[in-house]
C-alpha cells in the first residue's frame, strides 16, 4: 500500500484537475448556447434558400447550373474535413478523422487530397495525407464573409478543372451529447430531387430564372459550407462540456476512493503505533 504522502499528493493533484475540468465545462456550456443558438437560427434559411432552388430548377428545361453541374469522371478528389483548433472533446475530432480517412480508402486509385479546417484535423491527416491547405484561423472570427472566401477557393479548384469532386465531412449538431458526422457532395451540385410537387403557378421572373438559379447557386455552396462548419463548431462545445463532465465525475469517484484509501492507512497507522506503545509499556512492566 503507497504510504500516507504519496496518497495525499494524489489527492491533491486530482483535486487540481478537477477545478481545470470543472471550469472548461462551466467555459463550453456558455460557448455552446451561442453557438446552439447560430445554428439553430440559419438552419431554416439554408432550407430554405435549397427549397426555392429546387422549385426554379424543377420548373427549368434541360440542364441548369452550368460550370457547377458539371459532371466529370472522378479522378482527383478533395476532402474537406472540418475539425477543432484544441482537443479535450472525446471522439469528436477522432470520428471526422476517421470518416476522411474512410473517404480516402472509397476513392482509392485516385488523387484524394485534403483541404483541412481545424487544426487537430491538420496535424493527423497530414501525416497519411496530402494537406493542400489548413483554414483553422477560420474560428478565430467565424463569419459568413470569411468562410465565403473558403467556398470561393473551394469552387473556384472545381470549376479549374483542378479537382473533380469536392466533398465535406463534419460533425452535425443534434444536442449537447450527440453529434452526427455528415458526407456531404459539395461540388458538383447533385441532381435536384424532392418528394415535394412543385406548384407552377403563374409568376413573372425578373430577371429570368435561369439567371436566378445562377445567382443562387453560388450563395447556396457558401451558405453550405457555412452551416457544416457553424454544426462543427456547436458540435466541439457540446462533446467538450460532456467530455468534461464525466471527467470531472470521474475524478470525483476517483478522488473519493483515495479519501478512503488514506483514511484507512491512517487509521492502520495509529492503530500500529498504540500497538507499539502498549507493548512497550507491557515489556516495561515485566
Amino acid at each position: 500500500m503507497a504510504n500516507l504522502k504519496e496518497i495525499r499528493n494524489r489527492i491533491t493533484s486530482i483535486s487540481s484537475t478537477m477545478q481545470i475540468t470543472s471550469a472548461m465545462k462551466m467555459v463550453s456550456a456558455a460557448k455552446l448556447k451561442k453557438a446552439q443558438d447560430a445554428i439553430t437560427a440559419m438552419r431554416p434559411y439554408a432550407e430554405k434558400l435549397t427549397e426555392l432552388l429546387q422549385n426554379l430548377s424543377a420548373s427549368l428545361d434541360g440542364d441548369v447550373g452550368g460550370e457547377f453541374t458539371t459532371q466529370r469522371e472522378v479522378k482527383k478528389v478533395l476532402i474537406v474535413a472540418i475539425t477543432s483548433n484544441r482537443g479535450l472533446c472525446g471522439a469528436f475530432n477522432t470520428n471526422v478523422i476517421k470518416e476522411a480517412k474512410n473517404r480516402s480508402e472509397y476513392y482509392a486509385g485516385k488523387q484524394v487530397d485534403v483541404f483541412a479546417i481545424g487544426k487537430k484535423g491538420n496535424d493527423i491527416l497530414s501525416k497519411t495525407s496530402t494537406v493542400i491547405d489548413n483554414q483553422s484561423a477560420i474560428f478565430d472570427n467565424l463569419t459568413f464573409d470569411n468562410v465565403a472566401v473558403i467556398a470561393d477557393t473551394l469552387t473556384q479548384k472545381f470549376v479549374s478543372g483542378e479537382y473533380d469532386k469536392i466533398e465535406l465531412v463534419y460533425n452535425q449538431f443534434k444536442n449537447a451529447a450527440t453529434q452526427i458526422v455528415q458526407v456531404e457532395q459539395f461540388l458538383p451540385l447533385a441532381p435536384i430531387q424532392s418528394d415535394k410537387a412543385v406548384s407552377n403557378g403563374d409568376y413573372i421572373f425578373e430577371p429570368a430564372k435561369e439567371e436566378i438559379v445562377m445567382t443562387l447557386i453560388p450563395k447556396a455552396l457558401k451558405t453550405q459550407l457555412y452551416k457544416g462548419i457553424r454544426d462543427s463548431f456547436a458540435s466541439e462545445h457540446g462533446a467538450r462540456m460532456t467530455a468534461m463532465h464525466k471527467a470531472t465525475d470521474n475524478a470525483t469517484d476517483l478522488r473519493d476512493q483515495l479519501k478512503l484509501t488514506y483514511n484507512k492507512a491512517r487509521q492502520a497507522a495509529i492503530t500500529n503505533e498504540i500497538l507499539e506503545i502498549v507493548g512497550g509499556a507491557e515489556a516495561l512492566k515485566g
